[in-house]
């Protein structure tokens, strides 16, 4: 790690000197055609053609073994990240946007492989930029001494700004639902072809935002406005700070078989329901990791004990909330999957306060739920099925509030 240390420290100063050389004011952008994450002779080769140099910082996070690269900013488009992989040595790739100004490669390694050279070259006459990184193997116990996020002057990351402040305008009757969707940044989620999950989820809440504020009894906040990443935690700390009445998460699946099909509702469980169930949930849950993020010593939000004592009130509420939604996509005459209401545990559904869905919208990977989600009338149509499901269950469990607190 000192080799790079001192690489990284020498490159940030650099820049300022180049600047008056190269447009460091425009964005640079990756050429993936030229470039590659290949093996050479049993060590882990990573070049990234630019299109001018930028500053960038490398690090590595354990369990599992990750190299993180940071870049103050590149483009991705072209490329996810799995595209640019050739070796197995490196298990997955993922590239994006991190926060605003900020952008970000991780890999998924093998096993422990440390970093032992970092370069750029810059073209003198501004033709473009070259970063390489060699990372030899090692064992785990020095990868994982060697791990962590660095402590660096002027390269801590900046928090994200507070979206999470509870409406200002709330009428006494007011419902404050937090929308999220699912997703963002370097975290594009599911796709199919050209479709991003990311993409598809982030214009159907817009569309589900105004349905519900036209009822003019409620008020939405959303866990993100732009295609920013959000990490799991922070998505439910918005939920809190905006003293939400539910929160309702926005998501479309890809399955390889393209069978499945239609919309699930999707309550908190700690079994889940089905194998398919388990396995979303924990794709879901693995975003996090994905985006390169330090989970080593987190925590529950709260003992299991009280969140449990919590969901005494909250859970039952929160089925309410499933079959009123799953009337309303009927009552809508719009595809339901064939088993549409199920359990399983995501993060995103455990705040112990707070009645929490999951509302898979369809299937990507099916031609006509791909047809469905990015058809602007069948989105108008999809949220005005949710608003009216939400409108049922603010009536069903202001009569049930009583009853649930016994």
């Amino acid at each position: 790690m000192k080799t790079w240390m001192g690489a990284a420290a020498l490159w940030v100063l650099g820049t300022a000197a180049a600047a008056q050389q190269s447009d460091f004011g425009a964005l640079a952008r990756l050429d993936p055609e030229a470039s590659a994450i290949t093996e050479r002779r049993g060590d882990i080769s990573a070049v990234l053609a630019l299109s001018q140099g930028v500053p960038f910082r490398i690090f590595s996070l354990d369990a599992p073994p990750r190299i993180v690269v940071d870049f103050r900013e590149v483009d991705w488009a072209g490329t996810l990240g799995p595209e640019l992989v050739q070796t197995d040595l490196v298990t997955s790739a993922r590239v994006g946007g991190f926060r605003p100004g900020w952008s970000r490669m991780v890999l998924e390694l093998a096993g422990p492989y440390a970093l032992a050279q970092a370069g750029l070259t810059s073209d003198p006459n501004g033709a473009g930029a070259e970063l390489h990184l060699l990372l030899e193997e090692t064992t785990a116990e020095v990868f994982a001494a060697g791990a962590g996020v660095p402590e660096q002057p002027g390269w801590d990351l900046p928090e994200p700004a507070d979206t999470g402040a509870r409406p200002e305008a709330k009428g006494d009757g007011d419902l404050v639902i937090v929308l999220d969707p699912g997703h963002g940044g370097i975290d594009p989620g599911a796709g199919e072809g050209e479709t991003l999950e990311k993409d598809v989820m982030l214009a159907f809440a817009r569309v589900l935002k105004e349905a519900l504020l036209r009822r003019g009894d409620t008020q939405v906040v959303m866990t993100r406005e732009d295609d920013s990443f959000v990490s799991l935690e922070r998505r439910v700390a918005i939920a809190h700070a905006a003293e939400a009445d539910l929160f309702l998460s926005l998501h479309a699946d890809s399955l390889g078989e393209g069978r499945a099909r239609g919309a699930t509702i999707y309550k908190l469980g700690k079994d889940a329901s089905d194998a398919a169930s388990a396995a979303l949930a924990e794709r879901h849950d693995r975003a996090d990791m994905l985006a390169g993020l330090d989970l080593s010593g987190t925590d529950d939000v709260v003992a299991d004990v009280l969140m449990d004592l919590a969901r005494m009130e909250t859970q039952p509420r929160a089925d309410l909330l499933a079959r009123a939604l799953l009337i309303g996509l009927e009552e809508g005459a719009l595809p339901v999957n064939s088993k549409p209401i199920r359990t399983a545990s995501f993060s995103v559904l455990k705040s112990p306060d707070i009645p929490s869905l999951l509302l898979e919208l369809g299937f990507l990977s099916n031609g006509r739920d791909l047809n469905n989600l990015t058809d602007p009338e069948w989105r108008g149509r999809m949220a005005q099925a949710i608003a009216d499901g939400i409108g049922a269950w603010m009536i069903a469990d202001a009569a049930n509030a009583d009853l649930v607190r016994q």
